[in-house]
């Protein structure tokens, strides 16, 4: 996790949910047109590899080496899968999607208190914006620490709503642990030693959690709900809030669309885990995409190298590759490194390159 030596920073910008809701608008405001980037030649989406999105039934990971083999395809040729029966319970979960809907739809008035500060990036608003004229997503979000428990801010965690912060610890938890379980398998598929997985994440990993609203939009072809990048963590992994579909995966060049399964879980690899495999495993672009008539709601919750950290390829897969491709910084560089930049794609990851 970036601890406090880090510079984050992203410029403050109005909340598209009371865009949308005040105006009653038609047309979008010019800030969020990115026609552009929108990219036509690729929004033909392959309903073929759709359904060949990778399904993992974790509680076959302990037992089946078919199940490892499984893991081991999706996290090299997909870099994306879903996961099915991961123990956590289908009512808790309900429980959880009923209050972050409650949670986004607080006055503005509630909100305002939970708004980021300036040279802060967690709280409600939008992550990346490092100038005036840049393009906004058509999104609110909402991002806070949540592991290790002793780095969440004490100006926020503690002014969120009961029963939901009760709510937020307890599936931060199950996350966290479902996390564990899911490296540790890796570990496995990777056939390298648990304890070097182990000694990157261990129980002072990273986890920060980022709920994301995307309103309808007059325009939706016109807009981005979430600009199209690979994440820059560990592990993610994502609950889909309501039924409907907006992630867009990108294979072979063409943006497919995951339909999440119920009380799956959708699972990515990160630029960390890219890096630290030495590119045998890689992360994946993908993008939100929104659509006139309907809300989204999603969480994603971030898993990083804990504090103090180096991140750079792992010793024995070095060895094996003969090179590393990737360079070694402290946890604290890379992310000063990412803050410092717009979203955009895989470019980070390039800058690390050796």
């Amino acid at each position: 996790m970036e601890g406090k030596g880090v510079t984050r920073r992203s410029i403050i910008v109005p909340s598209v949910q009371e865009l949308v809701k005040e105006d009653m608008i038609t047309a979008v405001p010019p800030r969020y047109v990115r026609s552009s980037q929108v990219d036509k030649a690729e929004v033909a989406v392959d309903s073929d590899l759709r359904n060949q999105i990778p399904i993992i039934d974790m509680s076959l990971l302990s037992s089946l080496d078919s199940e490892i083999d499984k893991l081991d395809f999706a996290c090299k040729e997909w870099g994306f899968f879903q996961l099915v029966n991961h123990g956590m319970d289908s009512s808790f979960l309900e429980k959880f999607k009923s209050e972050i809907q409650d949670f986004f739809n607080l006055p503005m008035e509630e909100k305002k208190k939970l708004w980021q500060k300036p040279d802060e990036i967690e709280g409600f608003g939008q992550l990346f914006v490092v100038s005036e004229e840049q393009k906004l997503d058509w999104a609110d979000m909402f991002l806070l620490t949540m592991q290790p428990v002793r780095l969440r801010e004490a100006h926020l965690f503690p002014k969120l709503p009961l029963p939901f912060r009760d709510t937020l610890d307890k599936y931060s938890a199950e996350v966290k642990s479902i996390t564990k379980f899911l490296l540790a398998k890796i570990a496995v598929a990777l056939k390298i030693k648990p304890e070097e997985m182990e000694e990157l994440f261990d129980d002072e990993l990273g986890q920060r959690m980022r709920m994301n609203y995307y309103p309808p939009c007059p325009e939706p072809d016109k807009v981005i709900g979430l600009t199209p990048h690979s994440d820059s963590t560990g592990l993610t992994i994502l609950l889909q809030v309501n039924d409907v579909d907006g992630l867009q995966i990108k294979k072979d060049g063409k943006w497919v669309t995951v339909k999440p399964l119920p009380n799956a879980l959708v699972v990515n690899i990160g630029d960390i885990l890219e890096i630290v495999t030495n590119g045998t495993y890689r992360s994946i672009e993908h993008r939100g995409v929104v659509n006139s008539e309907k809300e989204r709601l999603s969480v994603a919750t971030f898993h990083n190298t804990g504090l103090g950290k180096y991140i750079g390829p792992m010793k024995s897969i070095v060895e094996r590759h003969k090179a590393a491709i990737f360079k070694s910084v402290t946890t604290e560089e890379y992310f000063n490194g990412l803050f410092s930049r717009e979203l955009d794609g895989k470019a980070y990851l390039d800058v690390m390159r050796v």
